[in-house]
């Protein structure tokens, strides 16, 4: 006799397929060094600078603020320079998030028009966090800094106390930095995009599963970001796994280097060549609305993926998320590196919305002091 499921219970079932997750399960590109090392001890172990792609004009309705802090995070600040200027947190723009348990300088703007600069030194000193956030330039300029509008960031990380490994370690961590930073490697989201246990997944889950949930904007926006991410990820892994992440297969789809124009796979006898040149990356896609791009093997094991994953593909589109694409392959560049007293110092550029934390995992095991998600 059939069993009769009810349309709550499947989604039950649904929500429940992603508690628990852990991001280990993404296949690795290359073979563990077995060493291990201590990630963030101290704010000044993981330095990020942001790159603005455009010279400011000197003049313009909007604020910008460069501003570096110290164990603190992107939103707090922003709710911070909204109070000092007194309008509301919509008028604060700035690119990206940046991870509280560091040392990170970012930009920020305020919309004032016709009205003069406040203090913006008060940022300073404000709710009691004297020391955690500093000034270092304030400059006017016509437009809003909107999210994305970055060229790359720079890091300079610290990675403490290297044990382990079999034979030379500084042998090995020089062979491997070097693979790094000519190869590349697999261009994941990163943990944090999914929250502290993975747990945005299940809570994007329930919100696709309940019409009637009323969220904060902000709150859908990181359930939406992290179930497209989880589908990328997921593609990525499978073509990392058939060791096909940074070459082409049938029906392909291409992105430019520092583009997001993308094109197809059209036969070109140079396409090869291109990747290896580092011109031209293969792609995955970001799930929504919109027709697949790929086409043939690409496209197979795209719609296996979206297809796994039927409250995700569903309810994507039902929020008119647009379909994009993401490059497969992340490659660091002006990548350096070198052994200080059993430490690593490592410093690389990479664009905007790609994780250092997924160079340092294909490079050493790293340990932080505790879970970090911000």
């Amino acid at each position: 006799m059939p069993i009769n499921t009810t349309d709550d219970q499947i989604k039950d079932q649904s929500i429940e397929l992603y508690r628990g997750l852990k991001f280990d399960q993404f296949e690795h590109a290359y073979p563990s060094l077995a060493i291990s090392a201590g990630f963030k001890t101290f704010p000044e172990d993981f330095i990020v600078d942001e790159k603005l792609p455009f010279e400011l004009s000197g003049e313009g309705e909007h604020a910008w603020l460069h501003i570096q802090k110290r164990d603190c995070n992107t939103d707090w600040v922003a709710k911070a320079l909204a109070k000092i200027a007194g309008v509301r947190l919509r008028c604060v723009g700035y690119a990206g998030l940046k991870d509280r348990h560091g040392l990170t300088s970012q930009w920020f703007s305020v919309h004032l028009p016709g009205q003069p600069d406040p203090d913006w030194k008060l940022v300073e000193l404000i709710e009691g966090e004297e020391g955690n956030i500093k000034l270092l330039e304030a400059v006017r300029h016509s437009r809003k800094l909107r999210r994305g509008a970055l060229k790359e960031n720079r890091f300079t990380i610290r990675l403490r106390g290297l044990k382990g490994g079999a034979g030379d370690l500084t042998t090995a961590i020089d062979q491997r930095c070097q693979l790094i930073a000519e190869r590349g490697v697999p261009n994941y989201f990163g943990e944090q995009r999914f929250g502290h246990g993975m747990a945005n997944l299940s809570a994007a889950a329930y919100m696709f599963s309940n019409d009637d949930l009323r969220l904060p904007r902000h709150k859908k926006s990181i359930y939406l970001s992290a179930s497209r991410s989880w589908i990328f990820n997921r593609v990525l892994s499978k073509r990392v796994e058939r060791d096909v992440w940074d070459t082409k297969i049938p029906g392909d789809v291409f992105m430019l280097e520092g583009k997001t124009a993308c094109f197809w796979d059209d036969g070109s006898s140079d396409l090869d060549e291109r990747i290896r040149n580092k011109e031209i990356h293969p792609t995955a896609l970001l799930w929504g609305e919109g027709e697949l791009r790929t086409q043939a093997e690409a496209a197979e094991l795209e719609n296996q993926i979206v297809d796994e994953n039927p409250v995700f593909k569903q309810g994507l589109c039902k929020f008119k998320v647009q379909q994009m694409r993401r490059s497969l392959r992340l490659v660091p560049t002006n990548m350096t590196w070198q052994l200080q007293d059993g430490d690593l110092l490592l410093s690389f550029d990479l664009p905007s919305g790609c994780y250092a934390t997924m160079v340092l995992r294909e490079l050493l095991d790293v340990n932080e002091p505790a879970a970090q998600f911000v």
